[in-house]
């Protein structure tokens, strides 16, 4: 019995110890895959639970070359920790502890670091555990390229024609490519639309990917947009690329051909250039164009024509025809050009028309166009009458002159013609008024203008008193109304010319008188004013003043003034004011007119007046003491004009009390008399 006690103890201790190890053994947690960019940094973290301590655990790292094969390149037992030189990526590893995780970590990963990392947990007493992470590493490719084919696809081609191809370098892993028209992906379906793809990998082990696009081309797709979109993945997410797009030159025959009239835009005149385009709605470069004329039977193998310079001649049906080289199906289309035109105006009557003074000048002007018309009479560029006929009733001289009839068409800017009408007036000479008939002039030679109106066209002759005849048929020039006659006459003296003009019809005059001026240069002080005082006892002291003005070509006017006062005294004094002024001698004008010597001598009265009114305010100054007064008198000496001074001399005897003055104008003392 006591046996048996022993033996079921026994092994309730055996199953009590290896339950109690089976709840204390390692356990190692990792994450299925850890993902990164190339040359960033990887995190792996090893997650463990254990009772031993750091000190009596074993954790080694390993990594998978694949086929079940590892290496370890990391140990650490206890606290001693031990680094594998021998892996390709030891200088860039580093292992941290931290609450029972260990963290590997690779700095600047590369592709070939891409494997499966193993994390293994051994302790003492409680067994050991492992777990595996593995590493993911992406790079982004290049951006997508496209190139479309450069030569044209026909649409009766019976097998599929190369579009274009798209591709995408140095990615990781592959990415992949979809071709795509107006935004629809293409799906592959035999004879119709084939994708050949190429893959090429790099030295690198990074992945480069190429992709051709084929398709049956029908004529829809001429106005089609292709292009690639590229799918590849990188840490944690999936991007997309896409290309530019491109078209495909589609050729395809014609079904309709036009022809039109590229310039001038609107309506045609004679003169213009006429540029003919012809065009079908296909494309095909094989095709053929012919332009022909129907009505001149002109054939051009283009499809564009120039006519340059066109007349009315050249309207009528052109006709555009295309040929299809692959066929020789024939397409046509016509259009009909008409040129407008504008014959030269016609006046009647024509050219010159002679008429008698007061009769009625009516005159007619008609231009041949296609197109309505416009027309307007013009005189010295003034409009004169509106429409075809021109109508003057009761013509005079005035009358006579140049009209120019100017028709135009509204329609088409620049389309216009004239013609012109000379219209001369019968009738006895008349010579044109003529502001000066009297000429005074300083001049040696004078220009006389005699303007005379008539027809036939006046003769014009010339008479000059003094016997010379100057040569006028030099200066005789016909005017639209008559003659005009302009001459030089030698002035010597006064003299008289005669303008004669004469015709069939008569004949007129006109004189001309001349005066001959001759210019005096001289130079004479306006104004001259001489004071000078002489005292002595018992004298009397005359004070004269002159005044002085002298005017070219006219009277010289002098006023005296006597003032008279008694001074007793014997001493002399001289008083002397002189006011000069030079008169510039100005050029006279060529011609005066003979009404203008009135004005001069009104002119010379007031001046005279003035100076009368200056001495006798001099005068009234001078009794009042303003100037030379009782209470002391001084020399006033100014100095003397260099022509001729007027003296005045004043003395005196009164029995006044004498003003002393010294010889220069200071006051003498009582003692000095």
């Amino acid at each position: 019995m006591a046996v048996r006690d022993s033996a079921s103890l026994l092994v309730g201790l055996v199953v009590l110890l290896h339950t109690w190890r089976a709840w204390a053994a390692v356990e190692v947690n990792m994450k299925d895959k850890v993902e990164v960019n190339l040359g960033e940094k990887a995190q792996i973290p090893c997650l463990y639970t254990s009772d031993d301590g750091i000190g009596g655990l074993t954790i080694e790292w390993f990594y998978e070359k694949g086929l079940g094969v590892k290496k370890r390149f990391f140990q650490q037992a206890g606290l001693m920790k031990t680094v594998d030189n021998s892996t390709h990526f030891t200088e860039r590893i580093s292992v941290n502890h931290s609450n029972n995780t260990m963290m590997l970590t690779i700095r600047d990963v590369k592709l070939e670091d891409q494997l499966d990392y193993i994390c293994a947990v051994k302790g003492l007493t409680d067994g050991s555990g492992e777990g595996r992470t593995k590493l993911r590493v992406f790079v982004k490719p290049e951006p997508p390229t496209i190139e479309g084919v450069q030569n044209g696809i026909s649409v009766n081609e019976e097998v599929t024609s190369l579009v274009g191809s798209c591709e995408v370098k140095n990615g990781y892993p592959r990415p992949n490519i979809t071709w795509y028209k107006d935004n629809m992906p293409l799906r592959i379906n035999k004879n119709e639309v084939e994708v050949e793809s190429t893959v090429t990998t790099q030295s690198s082990g990074l992945f480069s990917v190429k992709s051709e696009l084929k398709k049956k081309i029908v004529k829809e797709d001429k106005d089609a947009l292709f292009y690639c979109e590229v799918t590849y993945f990188v840490a944690g997410s999936t991007m997309m690329s896409e290309t530019r797009q491109i078209n495909v030159n589609v050729l395809y025959p014609s079904t309709a051909v036009k022809i039109w009239v590229e310039s001038p835009k609107g309506k045609i005149k004679e003169g213009d250039s006429i540029e003919l385009h012809c065009k079908g709605d296909g494309n095909n470069p094989s095709s053929l164009f012919l332009i022909k004329y129907l009505k001149g039977n002109a054939n051009w193998e283009n499809d564009t024509v120039l006519l340059e310079n066109v007349t009315r001649q050249n309207s009528g049906v052109y006709e555009c025809i295309s040929t299809n080289t692959e066929n020789f199906e024939d397409i046509s289309n016509n259009t009909e050009v008409f040129v407008n035109y504008l014959d030269p105006a016609v006046v009647m009557p024509n050219n010159v028309m002679v008429m008698a003074k007061g009769n009625e000048l009516k005159a007619t002007c008609n231009a041949l166009s296609s197109l309505q018309t416009k027309t307007a009479w013009f005189k010295n560029g003034q409009e004169v009458s509106e429409g075809h006929t021109l109508i003057l009733k009761n013509v005079t001289f005035d009358t006579a002159g140049v009209y120019k009839c100017v028709v135009t068409v509204p329609e088409i800017e620049g389309m216009t013609t004239s013609s012109s009408l000379r219209v001369h007036v019968e009738g006895q000479p008349e010579i044109m008024e003529t502001p000066l008939t009297v000429i005074e002039t300083f001049d040696k030679t004078v220009e006389l203008v005699c303007d005379v109106r008539g027809y036939p066209a006046p003769t014009i002759t010339w008479i000059v008193s003094d016997g010379m005849v100057p040569d006028s048929d030099n200066h005789m020039t016909t005017t639209d109304y008559g003659t005009k006659s302009v001459v030089m006459v030698d002035v010597t003296s006064n003299a008289t010319a005669v303008c004669n003009a004469s015709n069939e019809h008569g004949t007129d005059m006109r004189t001309f008188n001349i005066k001959a001026k001759t210019i005096i240069q001289t130079t004479t002080p306006a104004i001259t004013t001489i004071s000078s005082v002489t005292v002595t006892n018992t004298t009397t002291a005359d004070i004269t003043t002159n005044y002085s003005t002298t005017v070219t070509n006219t009277t010289t006017a002098d006023i005296t003034t006597n003032y008279s006062t008694t001074v007793i005294n014997t001493t002399t004094a001289v008083i002397t004011t002189n006011y000069s002024t030079t008169a510039a001698t100005a050029s006279p004008p060529k011609t005066i007119k003979k009404e203008s010597n009135g004005f001069i001598i009104a002119v010379l009265i007031v001046c005279v007046l003035l100076l009368a009114i200056l001495g006798s305010v001099l005068y009234f100054l001078y009794k009042k003491g303003k100037i030379c007064g009782r209470a002391g008198k001084q020399d006033l000496t100014r100095e003397k004009s260099s022509k001729d001074n007027i003296v005045v001399e004043m003395k005196s005897d009164n029995t006044e009390e004498a003003i002393l003055l010294g010889v220069n104008g200071e006051k003498q003392p009582p003692n000095d008399q």
